[in-house]
């Protein structure tokens, strides 16, 4: 089958469109996906770049979302049969385990059925963003009907379907943008009021649209220097919540004098270390994310596509940053 191999960190053009082994069923609950598409998320480039999660683990297939068609099941299996349309996040973190490649080999505990309404592009592009906005939103911060919510960088990937799975906890939502055409994208997925923060003072715009009382929810999808300006912007008793790291040298005096409960999200985690009840956890978002698809609640927005073969050129898109929404690989298996 055709991959995207890397065989060393690097720049983009270290990633190289190869002939490997089709991956075979090892264990009985495992099935075999003939991928259609595959989600490029900035953690792919990050890996890329500075290396893989897992000990020995170049050269790597990166890609940690995918979606496709079941091709053969183990023995144990009884979920799905050969046909059947799934989607997933799984692997991609060091291995020959991505989703970068034509097929995939996946527990099939870890996958579920693929949206009916949408396509392979944008049930590929969904997973990893869908499950680190719940988490953020639902599992840390707790959010509750009416609370004030800010998501920095809400045209992104994670940041367009958290806004919409805040509207549908009944809070109200505040996102920073970086340009006019991003601020009329969010308010049309139910932000009720856009930052540009190349404008305008996050800070300021943030008292007065909550009349001096700060946010009770914000989530930090940009790194520490936003983490840091967002403290001022918060409500005390309110959850700050970064799917980052916020950085070594953070003062938090005046989080401290706000009561603020600080929160770090790293959907990747399950992934990395052997905890079944929270990978189980992922799965069921997973589930009750696509009938709020299937039920026209929740929408996902694809920018782009490219071909396997031009893994790279989407890289280089997520490095040149301020993507709107997500980028997807799709695979034409010829």
């Amino acid at each position: 089958m055709k991959a995207i191999l890397m065989r060393e960190p690097g720049a983009a053009g270290c990633l190289a469109y190869d002939e490997v082994s089709l991956p075979t069923i090892d264990a009985p609950s495992e099935i075999l996906v003939r991928l259609r598409a595959a989600g490029v998320n900035p953690i792919d480039t990050k890996l890329r770049a500075r290396g893989v999660l897992v000990p020995d683990g170049l050269p790597a297939i990166l890609g940690c979302d995918g979606a496709g068609v079941v091709e053969a099941v183990g023995r144990d299996v009884t979920r799905f049969k050969p046909g059947d349309e799934v989607w997933f996040c799984h692997g991609g973190l060091g291995g020959l385990t991505g989703n970068y490649a034509e097929y995939i080999v996946v527990d099939a505990t870890i996958a579920q059925p693929k949206p009916r309404s949408i396509g392979f592009v944008e049930s590929a592009a969904a997973p990893l963003v869908l499950i680190t906005a719940w988490e953020a939103l639902y599992d840390r911060a707790r959010l509750g009907e009416g609370q004030t919510v800010l998501i920095h960088a809400g045209a992104g990937g994670v940041g367009h379907v958290a806004i919409q799975l805040a509207r549908l906890a009944g809070a109200r939502v505040c996102a920073t943008v970086s340009s006019p055409e991003k601020a009329a994208f969010v308010h049309d997925l139910g932000a009720e009021c856009a930052i540009n923060y190349r404008d305008e003072d996050v800070t300021e715009m943030i008292m007065s649209w909550t009349e001096g009382r700060g946010v009770d929810v914000a989530l930090d999808t940009v790194g520490p220097a936003v983490f840091r300006r967002t403290i001022p912007a918060m409500a005390h008793y309110g959850d700050l919540i970064s799917i980052l790291d916020p950085g070594p040298d953070l003062d938090l005096h005046e989080a401290r004098q706000r009561n603020l409960r600080i929160s770090l999200e790293l959907m990747l985690t399950p992934m990395l270390q052997p905890l079944p009840q929270a990978r189980a956890h992922q799965c069921e978002i997973l589930r009750r994310c696509g009938e709020l698809i299937d039920r026209n609640q929740l929408r996902i927005h694809v920018s782009e596509t490219f071909p396997l073969s031009e893994a790279a050129a989407a890289h280089r898109a997520i490095e040149a940053g301020h993507t709107q929404g997500k980028l997807v690989l799709t695979m034409d298996h010829e």
